[in-house]
């Protein structure tokens, strides 16, 4: 699964869940988590294993359900002792989404299923090359991905990930776009405060 795909999921799942257990929209720090979270272990896994070769495979200690569930545990007690409980519930919920995700995905691209993707190191799978560089396998992977969308002639697995990422925009945008709404608050007030400290030298030079 992209990691886009991984993205969008999260950002749902997250935000349903809030709607639905909260009765309220996700805060701007997380749906960050949720959203980090749910590409974290493609971060984690894929440089290590097509840029730097520690592993064989882009499935490894990332996305291993024996790593995820220590991780999400220690990230929401953190969050917890700073005040921030929902954080580390949506890092968890995003990171251990990921996971069945990636399982998910290889049955409906190729009717298989591979619950080994998240059990490294119990077991193991075969398939990406890690004589690539990172940012060259990944490009050649998008370049593809990106030729699909332009020739037009999309699967329906194609027209089901783009009608997700357009529910997940129309809720993002119906939560009240978080991440992006802080940053204009924040920018607005590092504003208001330079231009008060301005006006605040300017009257005492009259003075």
């Amino acid at each position: 699964m992209w990691p886009w795909e991984h993205a969008i999921m999260g950002y749902l799942v997250y935000s349903l869940f809030c709607h639905t257990v909260f009765r309220d929209s996700p805060g701007g720090l997380e749906a960050f988590a949720v959203v980090f979270a749910s590409v974290l272990p493609d971060l984690i896994d894929k440089p290590l294993a097509w840029e730097y070769g520690v592993f064989d495979v882009g499935y490894a200690i990332g996305h291993s359900i024996f790593f995820a569930v220590p991780l999400s545990i220690i990230v929401g007690l953190i969050a917890r002792s700073a005040g921030r409980p929902r954080a580390g519930l949506a890092f968890a919920l995003g990171y251990l989404i990921h996971l069945p995700a990636d399982v998910l995905d290889a049955y409906l691209r190729d009717d298989v299923v591979q619950f080994e993707l998240m059990l490294w190191p119990i077991a193991t799978v075969d398939g990406d090359d890690p004589s690539h560089g990172f940012l060259d396998y990944f490009g050649q992977l998008f370049g593809r991905y990106q030729s699909e969308l332009l020739a037009g002639d999309l699967s329906t697995y194609l027209w089901l990930q783009l009608g997700m990422a357009l529910f997940a925009l129309s809720l993002w945008l119906y939560d009240g776009a978080p991440v992006l709404r802080e940053l204009l608050v924040g920018c607005k007030r590092l504003i208001l405060g330079v231009l008060g400290r301005d006006r605040s030298a300017e009257d005492t030079l009259e003075r």
